[in-house]
């Protein structure tokens, strides 16, 4: 979720990017490996004819295959007027892993969304960013979250 230039390229080695790519990178690998759907989501919100679309375009850390799922989004919940919803229960979706920028806004934002929707949902432990120092630790204690070994066994389970 919003892991865009635009928002991240100033803050790069600050936030350890690199080290949430990692795992965001791995986790998706193990869900495409299953024939599961992985959703790129970008913040669209103010953009325009004459927004750089680099700018708005995902880093190049995150790894976008052709076969993922990119959705745009004018605010920080990504269920809030998109098709999110409809495209998660076409594939079969019932639990929802969020990852990426930034917690204390549009993760938290859309993990809410997912839950109002019906949805199992947890956040990737270090897959999330935030320019707030204290937000990661709030989102950890307040939130479900959900770390990559785990996933890696859910995986072994689907045939």
């Amino acid at each position: 979720m919003d892991m865009q230039n635009l928002f991240l390229h100033d803050h790069m080695e600050k936030l350890n990017v690199s080290g949430a790519c990692e795992y965001i990178n791995h986790v998706s690998g193990l869900l495409r490996a299953k024939d599961q759907i992985v959703v790129h989501i970008q913040d669209m919100e103010g953009a325009n004819e004459d927004t750089d679309p680099e700018a708005r375009s995902v880093i190049s850390e995150i790894t976008v295959e052709p076969n993922d799922i990119c959705l745009a989004k004018e605010f920080s919940n990504a269920f809030w007027k998109t098709d999110l919803e409809q495209l998660l229960r076409e594939h079969g979706v019932e639990f929802v892993i969020i990852a990426g920028f930034a917690a204390e806004h549009c993760v938290t934002f859309t993990i809410n969304g997912a839950q109002e929707r019906g949805f199992q949902a947890a956040i990737l432990q270090k897959g999330i960013l935030s320019t707030q120092p204290d937000a990661i630790t709030s989102i950890y204690r307040d939130r479900h979250m959900i770390s990559y070994p785990v996933i890696e066994f859910l995986m072994e389970t689907i045939a």
